[in-house]
């Protein structure tokens, strides 16, 4: 039967390490782990696993990578013995995760219950010769446990009749996010905060503060990035903006709908506007200086130029390819819009009508002759009484001869009501 040991990293620092010929080469002052979680055969996980070491000798400290990591518990103290490979040089140490350095008293991302927390102590198991991370433990017992202090602070409890219980995150469920080495390849080091819904991530980059909350949101993916820039607030994106290099500013505007791009640049110093707007695809620039030249009282101001529209001869399977092919955003989906010569708008279909009718029907047989619709022009104050008039979660504007521009959807409405009630109490 394979024997286990399940230590605290606290417990184990400070710890004398010896070599397989028992020679005592230090004290151990932190681990160093490959932080990947693998999978076996059976597929079923393996935590992340010990692969060095980092020990303070009579003269200096050095850290070495190993290829056993064997930990006996003997009594109230711990034996290690570590086969050792090679000394990891100074120029290379920021290659490697260490342990305390990154995780212990640092903010790491709970991805369960998506908030930061605290890293108090950190539970490994050792199997085998080698040493494996289970969990982080964020409770005071465990940072007092890390002080030295978590016995007697046990004994007071238990007199007064209170329990004492370390609180876990399985590793599985935790990224680090406040690193001190910053050198570390973001792609792999944040890669678990990829799969967070970009509402939760941006709730996270926010309380994390200017500076983490910056290199947390230059780790995502350009489409990432923009879906988590949208969800942030006013002041965090403009920060977040100002803290990107201006290519991978314009990188990430481009991905995200006009109107909120406009919204940001608005925000930003003219300078600074210029430069990304001169960064971005002349197409995206384009549509953002249009949308900026609007009042901020005008529907156009509010509206997206994101928007799809087929000719009246189009049939329902021609728009379902299109859909298909193109992969638009839900709110394009709201209303199928349907123009004429010049752009112009003439109808409207309901998504209902297009999914229930026949692939070979055309639209100008389904359509909605009587469109509701707003000019670019209209002040903001009459989409709330329209959109509630009507029903509506989307309305398309055009200008002043017709021509579709775009639509405004229901989300946007209701953000613009509610920064606007916030603004008036002020």
């Amino acid at each position: 039967m394979t024997s286990q040991t399940t230590f605290y990293l606290s417990q184990i620092l400070g710890c004398t390490i010896r070599d397989d010929d028992g020679f005592e080469l230090g004290k151990l002052i932190d681990i160093i782990i490959d932080f990947a979680v693998r999978k076996t055969d059976d597929n079923e996980s393996v935590r992340p696993i010990v692969t060095g070491v980092k020990i303070k000798g009579d003269h200096n400290t050095v850290c070495f990578s190993i290829s056993k990591f064997d930990i006996q518990r003997n009594l109230s103290k711990f034996d290690i013995n570590c086969t050792i490979e090679e000394e990891i040089h100074d120029n290379d140490v920021e290659n490697h995760f260490l342990l305390k350095e990154n995780i212990i008293r640092k903010q790491i991302v709970d991805l369960n219950g998506k908030k930061l927390v605290r890293a108090q102590d950190i539970r490994l198991v050792g199997i085998s010769g080698n040493a494996y991370v289970i969990a982080v433990d964020i409770s005071i017992e465990g940072m007092l446990r890390r002080l030295g202090i978590a016995k007697p602070f046990v004994t007071i409890i238990k007199f007064f009749k209170r329990n004492s219980t370390s609180k876990f995150i399985l590793w599985n469920d935790v990224e680090a996010v406040d690193y001190s080495n910053y050198n570390i390849k973001l792609s792999r080091v944040f890669s678990k905060l990829h799969t967070l819904h970009p509402s939760d991530l941006a709730d996270i980059i926010e309380d994390l503060g200017k500076t983490s909350g910056s290199i947390v949101f230059s780790s995502l993916d350009d489409e990432k990035a923009a879906d988590v820039l949208e969800e942030l607030q006013t002041k965090a994106q403009v920060q977040i903006i100002e803290n990107l290099t201006i290519e991978k500013a314009a990188d990430v505007l481009e991905k995200m709908p006009a109107n909120e791009a406009a919204d940001i640049i608005e925000e930003l110093e003219e300078d600074k506007a210029e430069q990304l707007l001169k960064e971005m695809e002349s197409d995206a620039s384009q549509d953002i200086r249009e949308l900026l030249e609007y009042p901020d009282n005008s529907v156009g101001s509010l509206m997206t130029t994101e928007v799809i529209s087929f000719h009246r001869s189009a049939k329902v399977e021609d728009v379902l390819k299109t859909f298909r092919k193109q992969k638009p955003d839900v709110e394009a989906l709201y209303n199928i819009y349907v123009t004429g010569a010049n752009e112009k708008l003439i109808a409207n279909v309901p998504l209902r009508e297009l999914l229930v009718s026949e692939p070979s029907n055309y639209l100008s047989n389904i359509m909605n002759k009587n469109p509701i619709f707003l000019y670019d022009t209209d002040k903001i104050d009459s989409l709330a009484e329209m959109v509630s008039k009507y029903n509506l979660l989307a309305i398309p504007v055009t200008n002043i001869n017709k021509k579709l521009l775009g639509m405004v959807i229901i989300d946007d409405i209701v953000e613009d009501l509610v920064n606007d009630r916030k603004t008036n109490k002020r």
